[in-house]
């Protein structure tokens, strides 16, 4: 009865039934790397290659931009980028470093890219030219334009003084992260904020020519746990068949001793042809595998396994392997056995990724190896949890019970309805929730649902007969 007192007549209303569940985002791929430009230690939404533009173009040395090329040739994904390179510390300074303008179009190249406090003079240290007067700069590439208004002759010689970005500086500590004396987060450690920032969190873990090196591959394998999401961990370039076959055991020297269902094992490097160098050279696998689950999620849900589609933009292989889908003892095959994705590669096939397990098998041999299976696990249970937010701090009684278990199974239906799963329900058992803990503010709600695992191998038994000989002598 309402505490206040009418003569008249009043609606309240009341809320039945359940409420949506959102699922959240999967096709969210958390990159930690080094880029020549862009901002430093700070987690960044990149939505398309014109957002990705701010950490420069594709250059040797530097895996941010390549990585972003390599998603964004797949067509779809959000991409958090962590840039760890500080050119305040990770730096060298170039000391008259001679330059020789081309007469025809007035330009020349530093030796070094990501450069800053650029200082030319003439060639005997006499005069000092200003940028905007008589050159312009491109700090990224380390182009130097002469300007036909300015003070350099024509052909002429420079010297130059500057500081530029050096990508052997960065450790495997600066890419792990931590928190800093200032309390701030950094490397991989950021992207634990990615939630309250921007509403999600990465789902698809890579740190491409850092993931080789086992303590970044180990924090890797940390945080996917942390955060219910896929690290891509690739194996070093140069790594032969039989070291990434050796690697899964305690004998192998690389870094793929990992049993952990949140871990996926990328062999080999592939190629890629490269403008700056107009040559094919090697990329991590983990990059274009990231692409391609993005597109694969976005495309078809999360539910499907990313292996036989296609990987996108590249040339070739850094190891040619033997692919045949009937053959136990290919070498994709043999990779897949130990729990290595890899790349198929026969006859009018193209280039595909191959492989469903991560790296907990064969340890362990259930269907929850597979990654699509766990992916849609872990999205299936965080979307349940972020979306009861709604439900928290309001009384229990059986309509808080009843609301709660038909969202669940309005969602499970959605799911089915979908082909994310075979089926699903939620229950609440009184037996499992005394009064104890119902007194206590504790409601304990129990669900179950049966994700879609990928057809994995396929068995056909054949029979050779003569029954249909009888059709020679006009028999039906």
């Amino acid at each position: 009865m309402a505490a206040n007192f009418l003569h008249g007549v009043e609606t309240i209303e009341v809320k039945n039934g359940g409420v949506p569940i959102t699922v959240v985002k999967s096709a969210v791929v958390g990159l930690v790397g080094i880029a020549p430009a862009g901002p430093v230690n700070e987690p960044v939404q990149i939505l398309s290659s014109s957002d990705a533009a701010q950490f420069g173009s594709a250059l040797s040395g530097f895996t941010i931009p390549q990585a972003l090329d390599a998603i964004f040739d797949h067509g779809a994904g959000t991409v958090i980028v962590v840039n760890v390179l500080d050119p305040a510390v990770h730096c060298e300074q170039a000391t008259d470093e001679v330059l020789e303008f081309v007469a025809v179009n007035g330009r020349a190249n530093l030796a070094h890219v990501a450069v800053r406090e650029l200082v030319l003079k003439d060639e005997n240290g006499e005069t000092t030219y200003a940028e905007g007067e008589d050159y312009t700069l491109s700090a990224t590439s380390g182009l130097v334009t002469r300007l036909a208004s300015g003070g350099i002759p024509a052909g002429g010689k420079v010297k130059a003084t500057y500081k530029y970005a050096d990508p052997s500086k960065v450790k495997a500590g600066d890419i792990i992260g931590g928190i800093d004396e200032d309390g701030d987060r950094t490397g991989f450690a950021l992207l634990e904020s990615c939630y309250q920032l921007f509403g999600y969190d990465p789902k698809i873990l890579i740190a491409p020519g850092y993931c080789t090196q086992l303590s970044v591959a180990s924090e890797m394998v940390a945080q996917a746990e942390k955060l219910q999401a896929m690290a891509l961990i690739d194996a070093p370039v140069g790594a032969t068949f039989d070291e990434a076959v050796t690697g899964r055991g305690p004998a192998g020297t690389i870094n793929f001793s990992f049993a952990s269902q949140r871990t996926v094992l990328c062999f080999p490097h592939l190629k890629v042809y490269s403008a700056e160098l107009d040559a094919d050279v090697l990329e991590p696998f983990s990059q274009r595998l990231a692409g391609v689950m993005c597109v694969t999620d976005n495309n078809e849900g999360y539910w499907k396994s990313p292996s036989n589609e296609a990987i996108q933009g590249i040339t070739g292989a850094e190891l040619s392997l033997t692919a045949k889908i009937d053959d136990a003892q290919s070498q994709v095959n043999l990779l897949n056995e130990k729990g290595i994705l890899t790349v198929f590669n026969s006859y009018g096939s193209g280039w595909k990724v191959w492989g469903n397990r991560s790296s907990a098998w064969p340890t362990e041999t259930d269907w929850e190896t597979f990654i699509c299976v766990r992916r849609t696990k872990d999205i299936i249970d965080e979307s349940i949890r972020y979306s009861s937010a709604q439900f928290m701090d309001r009384p229990i009684d059986k309509a808080l019970i009843d609301t709660i278990l038909e969202s669940v199974n309005q969602f499970f239906r959605k799911l089915q309805g979908d082909g994310a799963i075979m089926g699903g329900l939620a229950w609440f058992d009184q037996a499992r929730n005394p009064d104890t803990k119902i007194k206590a503010g504790h409601l304990l709600i129990q669900y179950k649902f049966t994700p879609k695992p990928p057809l994995e191998r396929l068995t056909y038994e054949s029979e050779l007969t003569g029954e249909y000989l009888v059709s020679l002598s006009g028999g039906e």
